[in-house]
């Protein structure tokens, strides 16, 4: 499997980027979270009874000094749930391997796109069939900045 550009390390994060609060600066969110899971019918009386308190940061943030928040722009991830004004979690800490979701920089400008790492080639595909596939394979201004763990979609 060829070899994505390693992650150089970035203190500030890529442009736009915002760094999560460190520890201790504000105190954590915290939602209740029913001990039931959600039917599409109606609730249970049983769901008057609550599990602890949810920080939504324990579920969407695993290694917090290498996370970032970021928007995404456009439509060509509409196929992988990623749509114009989501907000993308991105982990620099997981490793880039083939067909995971990335925040990747070509030639200094951030794209989110699937890496697909096959043959020797190093494709970012994207995930509408409106839009063509970008072969970055040997190019020196490519760099991968993240992995997409998870995607927030308002309805």
């Amino acid at each position: 499997m060829p070899a994505v550009s390693s992650i150089p390390p970035v203190p500030s994060g890529p442009p736009g980027a915002r760094r999560p609060a460190p520890s201790g600066a504000s105190a954590p969110v915290a939602c209740p979270l029913l001990l039931t899971r959600v039917a599409a019918g109606f609730p249970s009386p049983a769901d008057d009874y609550l599990d602890r308190p949810l920080d939504i940061a324990e579920h969407l943030v695993r290694h917090p000094e290498a996370t970032f928040f970021l928007r995404a722009q456009g439509q060509s991830m509409t196929g992988a749930g990623i749509h114009d004004g989501d907000l993308l979690v991105v982990d620099r800490a997981v490793e880039p391997v083939h067909n995971k979701v990335a925040i990747v920089a070509v030639d200094g400008e951030l794209t989110v796109k699937r890496l697909h790492l096959r043959g020797g080639r190093v494709v970012l595909m994207p995930e509408n069939p409106d839009y063509a596939p970008l072969d970055v394979t040997g190019r020196d201004d490519v760099h991968v900045w993240g992995v997409v763990t998870y995607v927030v979609h308002a309805l």
